[in-house]
């Protein structure tokens, strides 16, 4: 089961994620980070670049692997993820030139993309800690309800929910979000040493609830964290609103020996 905290703010979320980030790269320097795009994670990344200039950390060493990219969208494009993960974390600490590498959305060979990404994670000896966000129908980076819990990088079609969630960062447009995107798969993140996920907010709370204490199904695909051995699921009060366990997850939270980090 996974270690869940509910805290009272978004600044305190992104500051704990980031004492679990600095605390592994003082321990391993040369680990390898998974970075996730969406709301969840900016104030995390905000948190880590103010760290990194206070010289608490670095990224020298360090490398990382973004979860997911849309399929089609020009290589300038604001909203490509690449462009997105340079402008938020990579171009603002000290990540060495070509360290920080995504899935090529549009690539000629998007099935032979899948399989060079896939490679090239296991090359980097697997990623330590996976950032993730969850999308209101409990999808994990882009793997839409009914994906199959095993499933590796590959490409998906989103649903209409997420067509919508995503519009804000097209103008409010919807068909201006791309139907199709390059996705780790479900097996892939669970093969992550740490998953640290961040939900905020009421609109992600069924999907929070479903995710930590309904069944493990396909149809709620952030479900599989149950399964994970080392999975940290930080909420704010909105997104835990829905949470049956509420009172037991702050007991245990605050019987946390000092010593146990993350």
């Amino acid at each position: 089961m996974a270690e869940v905290v509910i805290l009272d703010s978004p600044k305190t979320i992104a500051s704990l994620a980031a004492d679990a980030v600095v605390s592994l790269l003082a321990d391993k320097p040369t680990a390898v980070l998974g970075l996730a795009t969406g709301s969840s994670p900016l104030a995390l990344y905000d948190e880590l670049v103010r760290r990194h200039r206070a010289g608490e950390v670095s990224f020298a060493r360090a490398k990382a692997f973004m979860l997911d990219e849309y399929v089609g969208l020009s290589d300038s494009h604001p909203e490509r993820y690449r462009n997105v993960i340079e402008r938020e974390i990579a171009s603002r600490v000290d990540f060495e030139p070509g360290a920080v590498a995504g899935p090529d959305g549009n690539a000629a060979d998007l099935k032979a993309a899948c399989a060079a990404y896939e490679e090239a994670i296991r090359a980097a000896g697997g990623i330590d800690l996976q950032i993730l966000g969850i999308g209101s129908d409990g999808h994990i980076a882009f793997n839409e309800p009914s994906s199959s819990l095993s499933s590796r990088t590959r490409i998906k079609t989103l649903t209409q929910q997420t067509i919508a969630d995503n519009a804000r960062f097209f103008g409010g447009d919807e068909a201006a979000v791309p139907r199709h995107v390059l996705t780790q798969g479900l097996g892939t993140i669970m093969e992550a040493r740490h998953l640290v996920l961040m939900a905020l907010g009421r609109s992600k709370a069924e999907a929070v609830h479903q995710m930590l204490e309904g069944g493990v199904s396909a149809l709620w695909p952030a479900s599989i964290i149950q399964f994970h051995p080392h999975a940290t699921v930080l909420l704010d009060t909105g997104a835990a609103s829905r949470l049956q366990l509420t009172s037991y997850y702050r007991h245990v939270y605050a019987g946390k020996p000092a010593w146990q980090q993350l």
